[in-house]
């Protein structure tokens, strides 16, 4: 049995304050699937600080993008979330899997024969490291602000030039599903191996 690839991760980090966070980490998010997203879409646009992003019109992976995104800025602005930093902001993590169905090989397992079935395998994954920042004053709003529009600016370009570039590991579509690479964003993984979250849940 052939040794599993390690796919690829991209690290972004994603700055902003309390009342922006979800607005940026939703047009972060929808502006990977905008790239990786095979399905048939009607893109749109969405304009933040000072910068206009694609977005995708799909009812579900918008509702999955809501929940997970909720879901860690509750986490992390819970008064017993843990601060890095001396306290300049809390900090929470994302992960975008995409995975592609290929056909189990048979073979013998303990002893019997295995049935062929489908598998999910991954290919790529994106890790969204997040800070939320708690500005006091006018002048820390000011310059949370520049922050914001300057890592949201950075994330974009990072991101435009990896779909880009890298493109030799995305793999063929072989099936007539609407789409064809399951997806999975996931809270908090653990940054030590990918292994440990593939298989469930998957969209």
């Amino acid at each position: 049995m052939e040794p599993r690839k390690t796919p690829p991760e991209y690290f972004l980090e994603i700055f902003a304050d309390t009342l922006s966070v979800n607005d940026v980490l939703k047009s972060v998010l929808h502006l990977i699937f905008f790239h990786r997203y095979f399905p048939s879409i009607r893109p749109e646009t969405v304009d933040i600080l000072d910068l206009t992003l694609p977005a995708i019109n799909d009812v579900e992976l918008e509702t999955l993008i809501d929940a997970r995104v909720t879901s860690l800025v509750r986490q992390h602005l819970s008064p017993s979330s843990n601060t890095y930093g001396g306290g300049n902001g809390v900090r929470g993590r994302l992960a975008v899997e995409f995975f592609e169905k290929k056909r189990r090989r048979a073979g013998l397992w303990f002893g019997g024969l295995a049935g062929r079935g489908e598998e999910e395998v991954c290919w790529e994954i994106w890790t969204l490291d997040v800070t939320i920042a708690t500005p006091r004053t006018d002048s820390e709003r000011s310059k949370v602000r520049k922050a914001m529009a300057n890592t949201l600016q950075k994330a974009a370009l990072k991101i435009l030039a990896i779909v880009n570039r890298d493109k030799d590991h995305i793999p063929p579509i072989t099936t007539s599903d609407a789409n064809p690479f399951p997806y999975r964003i996931v809270l908090n993984p653990r940054a030590d191996s990918w292994s440990n979250r593939i298989g469930i849940g998957l969209y």
